[in-house]
């Protein structure tokens, strides 16, 4: 069967194991299907998520104009301690960014090989824990904007990174770390401000992944180097396609990207 797709972030279930679906055209592939199935992807062109235009892709999606002035990529949402719609001061689109920024946040711990801490919309739970890989993952503050959530990981971060191990998360690499003990050490970095936020009557989300296999050794593919390639898909994960030979392909990272799948 051949689809065409403009890539995204696969959507997601919390099933158990997670359901993974990506569009294509008018149409749906459930991806969870194909596992143990060969798979080919072949690079076809470019569609900016934003402006809709034909032409190079730079990042999360968008073209290189999109990117530096549309208001869904601010710094902000990188580093959320930079909000400032909470102050009525505008960004690049004031009324876009009180929409996100002020509502629930949820500053979280997850095992993605190693303990991070990470901050999302409450709305994006446990999406946003899917996408990162997470094996398991524990509220531990809710703040009624994004601002207070970046200023408690601010805190945090200068004890649990705040990146994700991505290899380590392929590869089935987990921490031993309990997190609900990791969450009681994590409270002594907040000050008194923070901690009105504190959430603790959470227990960890535990999530399991349609893997096969995990891979031994990763190597990514970017479909600029890369332009077509064929495998045997053994595991979706995080936002990752795991491939018999190795191989990752990062859906997410691909976003704007016009591909044809066939299977």
């Amino acid at each position: 069967m051949k689809y065409k797709s403009l890539l995204k972030r696969m959507a997601t279930e919390l099933t158990e194991p997670v359901t993974y679906y990506l569009d294509a055209e008018d149409d749906f592939i459930i991806l969870n299907n194909l596992l143990d199935k060969n798979l080919k992807i072949s690079f076809e062109g470019y569609q900016c998520l934003s402006c809709g235009q034909d032409v190079p892709i730079f990042a999360q999606g968008m073209c290189k104009k999109c990117y530096f002035e549309s208001p869904q990529v601010g710094e902000w949402v990188m580093k959320p301690e930079l909000s400032q719609a909470h102050l009525g001061i505008e960004d690049r689109d004031l009324s876009y960014e009180k929409s996100v920024q002020l509502q629930p946040h949820i500053v979280y711990l997850a095992k993605t090989g190693d303990v991070k801490v990470g901050v999302t919309r409450k709305l994006q739970v446990p999406y946003r824990w899917i996408d990162q890989g997470a094996n398991e993952a524990l509220a531990i503050l809710e703040t009624p904007n994004r601002f207070f959530a970046g200023q408690a990981e601010v805190l945090i971060k200068q004890h649990i990174t705040d990146k994700t191990g991505w290899q380590k998360m392929l590869k089935g690499v987990q921490s031993d770390k309990d997190i609900l003990q990791v969450r009681e050490q994590t409270k002594k970095y907040l000050d008194d401000e923070l901690l009105i936020f504190w959430l603790d009557d959470r227990q960890p989300v535990k999530i399991t992944y349609p893997v096969i296999k995990h891979p031994e050794k990763v190597k990514s593919i970017n479909l600029k180097k890369i332009p077509e390639f064929e495998a045997k898909l053994i595991g979706i994960k995080g936002q990752y396609l795991i491939f018999e030979d190795g191989s990752v392909f990062n859906v997410r990272n691909h976003s704007g990207y016009i591909v044809n799948l066939s299977f």
